[in-house]
């Protein structure tokens, strides 16, 4: 029997003999989704099942929500200090980020019923398991028939892409400036370290027949072990496991290059950290981006979701020690390299993307161009049906890149920006006396901000030079060393030319222009590229 005919006849009876609580999706023989007061509701009612779920608070959103994680374990751990000795993975599962894309929310809670009932004994005996259903509860609360009018359900409506500050939450990873994906942080990266993330979304692109879809964290600034690792062996054996032992058909995510010629390639394009499961990527943690396919009806959407999640869950049970030990590796050689940076190590400041390895398979359907009277084209669907191999452009690599330094100063008393640091878990500390070093300073000769906003900001970027020199610090200059495990964190926020770091988001403008005349000032972040020693007190974490 394969492991889906086993589920659903395991669903169905925990359902009757132990009085498990029923879904939105489910009651409504999934023509609706859950507001808020029904998921808290749901979770409420698990934990009054098991002593294997405790429900912790992420963060309160704008509008005053809770947003709650149910921590599931067998045993329940008693701290997160005591994942050090812990020989159990942890497995963060995020849904409804986008309030608008709500199947995760649904089967991520199926699945929290699924491991208090005993029918995952063998995840729980390796996997401590995090779940948050509702990650964007004000968004959530703005359900509506208007919202997403080209999805297939379900028909009570969806909520909405962003927050209550209007924002975008997977726009925040870097610049942190929501109460979620501060919570994020704090309540689940920092405390919790998960070694595997999955993060729910529903697709708005090319048209295919899997319900399912999924890839995995591609900046190059991250360590390319855990990419490899992804691509060649956790990617492809849980997409097997959901099309062979599931009877979910599935791909990889991605967009044709082309959709009158979908030989050209498959793409993935959002390779920037500033999405959560690339910024997970360059914490050195492995990360699964779910995209539910939005033309496939409502009810395998949520399905096909279920079983992606227990297809994670159960390569994560079976190959926990050797994510634990990739993991560990990908820890250590970041902070071996910081302690003595060698003249290749480098930071990557532009990228492009291509072809992994093997080609894909997607089962698409062909397209008719449709032309308007302004000459634009647009694409309508059609009914034949097309398979083809393509490439799939999802390995980003450097084509300019800048050295990677042994430690970093930041020149400016005003803790914005340091703070930021802080909050992502990037050890800080100051000189405790003057210091002369020899650095590298980047003199600026152009910024460029955007025309548009987005997010709020006018994205800016950076031209200049480097040169180098001799300059003397004052006594508590901000020191940030790279011989640390989230060197590649500071290293995106830091470096001038990165395409997501601290000038990108505007937190330097008021330093980086004189109110009069012309020209620019020093840019305030200086490179320290040979060790050296280094007098100075650590910070302690926000």
């Amino acid at each position: 029997m394969s492991k889906f005919y086993l589920l659903i006849l395991c669903l169905f009876c925990s359902l009757l003999t132990f009085s498990q609580p029923l879904t939105v999706a489910e009651s409504s023989n999934f023509e609706s989704t859950s507001n808020e007061k029904d998921v808290n509701e749901f979770i409420r009612q698990l934990s009054k099942k098991s002593g294997n779920i405790k429900v912790e608070t992420i963060a309160t959103s704008t509008e005053g929500r809770p947003i709650q994680l149910m921590v599931i374990a067998d045993p329940m751990i008693k701290s997160p200090e005591k994942l050090a000795t812990d020989p159990r993975v942890v497995l963060y599962i995020q849904a409804n980020i986008h309030a608008g894309e709500v199947e995760g929310k649904e089967a991520s809670l199926m699945f929290a019923r699924d491991l208090i009932s005993g029918m995952k004994k063998e995840v729980l005996k390796n996997v401590i398991v995090l779940i948050c259903p509702n990650f964007n509860p004000d968004g959530n609360e703005a359900i509506s028939v208007k919202n997403r009018t080209h999805q297939n359900g379900p028909k009570n409506g969806v909520g909405l892409r962003h927050n209550g500050q209007m924002l975008d939450i997977n726009r925040d990873a870097l610049k942190l400036e929501t109460p979620e994906m501060n919570g994020l942080m704090k309540n689940v990266l920092l405390k919790w370290d998960p070694q595997i993330t999955l993060d729910c979304h529903t697709t708005n692109g090319s048209y295919h027949e899997e319900p399912v879809t999924f890839t995995w964290m591609m900046n190059p600034a991250g360590e390319r072990s855990l990419m490899d690792y992804m691509e060649k062996q956790m990617m492809p054996a849980v997409a097997t496991t959901l099309r062979n032992e599931y009877k979910v058909e599935n791909c990889f995510y991605g967009e044709f290059v082309d959709m009158k010629m979908p030989e050209k390639g498959w793409e993935e394009y959002a390779s920037e950290p500033r999405y959560l499961t690339n910024y997970i990527g360059v914490r050195n943690r492995l990360a699964i981006l779910n995209e539910n396919y939005v033309y496939a009806d409502y009810k395998s959407r949520v399905l096909g979701c279920y079983g992606l999640l227990h297809a994670v869950a159960d390569y994560a049970a079976q190959h926990a020690t050797e994510v634990r030990e990739l993991i560990q590796k990908a820890d250590q050689k970041t902070i071996a390299r910081g302690l003595n940076p060698a003249t290749t190590d480098s930071f990557p400041i532009q990228y492009i993307g291509k072809p992994i390895q093997e080609k894909v398979t997607i089962k698409t359907f062909e397209v008719d161009v449709i032309t308007d009277p302004e000459g634009r084209e647009t694409y309508k669907k059609t009914d034949r049906k097309k398979t083809v191999q393509v490439p799939y452009i999802a390995r980003y690599e450097a084509i300019r890149s800048v050295k990677f330094p042994f430690a970093y100063l930041y020149a400016i008393s005003d803790p914005l920006a340091v703070n930021l640091l802080r909050k992502h878990g990037i050890r800080v500390s100051q000189l405790s006396k003057a210091q002369s070093f020899e650095v590298e300073t980047f003199k600026l000769t152009e910024l460029k901000a955007t025309t548009r906003l987005n997010q709020g900001h006018f994205n800016q970027t950076a031209s200049g030079i480097w040169t180098n020199e001799h300059v003397e610090f004052k006594a508590g200059t901000f020191v940030v060393r790279t011989a640390q495990p989230l060197a590649n964190i500071a290293a995106y926020l830091l470096e001038p030319q990165s395409n997501d770091g601290l000038v990108t988001w505007n937190f330097l403008d008021r330093y980086l222009l004189p109110q009069w005349g012309r020209g620019f000032n020093a840019y305030p972040v200086y490179k320290i590229i040979e060790p050296v020693k280094i007098e100075d007190t650590v910070l302690p974490l926000l």
